[in-house]
Order: C-alpha cells, then structure tokens, then sequence
C-alpha cells in the first residue's frame, strides 16, 4: 500500500498562488493514478484534478485554467500549481492514489484506495 505525505498548504490572499506536493511511498508510483481532492466543511469531497500513469491531466470545471498538475516519477510525487485562487477554493486538500493496476483515470473518490492526511488552503478575500 502506497502512503503519501501532503504539504504546502496555508493562507494566501484571494488572487495568490500555492503549490501543494504529496510524496508518495513505494518503487511504483511512476504506475499510478493520482488525484487531488478537496472538502470544504459541511460538503461533500469533491474531485479537483488527476494525472495518469502516462501523463494525461484532468481537471474540473471549477479549477480548470487556474491549476495545474504534475508529476515527477523521480522524486515519487505529484504537484497541484493552484493560481488566481478564489475564497471558494478553501478547503482541506488530498491526495490520493487509485490501486495499482487501475490504470483508467477516476473522477470518483470512492475509487482511490491511498489518501494523504490532507492539507489546509485558506483563502482569504
């Protein structure tokens, strides 16, 4: 089971930027998905972006344009550039990986098996 370490979160004025990473344990993580997810209080987890195993990215709506995702197989960790940050974007953030062999990409949380501890954005206005 692969473990995974978030960090890079914090507070930052609304147009600001953050980088958060998620090293990722294990000689296998170049052979996986990764995802990034966020809950807000009182909501619901919600997909924010992924990266395939070959590089593919994906985002939601509410985030695309102003984050970027990213991987590098070297250091076992994936990154999420958040930029033009909005209030609306604070939240807890995730990682999380899908098991190894589930090579589709997944907007759906209950399909990762491996999640970080999460890490704290805040955005203020």
């Amino acid at each position: 089971q692969v473990q995974l370490v978030e960090s890079g979160g914090g507070l930052v004025q609304a147009g600001g930027s953050l980088r958060l990473s998620c090293a990722a344990s294990g000689r296998t993580f170049n052979r996986l998905v990764m995802g990034w997810f966020r809950q807000a209080p009182g909501k619901d987890r919600e997909f924010v972006s992924c990266i395939s195993s070959t590089g593919g990215t994906y985002y939601a709506d509410s985030v695309k344009g102003r984050f970027t995702i990213s991987r590098d197989n070297a250091k076992n960790t994936v990154y999420l550039q958040m930029n033009s940050l909005k209030p609306e974007d604070t939240a807890v953030y995730y990682c999380a990986a899908r098991p190894l062999g589930s090579g589709l990409i997944s907007f759906s949380p209950a399909t990762y098996d491996a999640w970080g501890q999460g890490t704290q954005v805040t955005v203020s206005s």
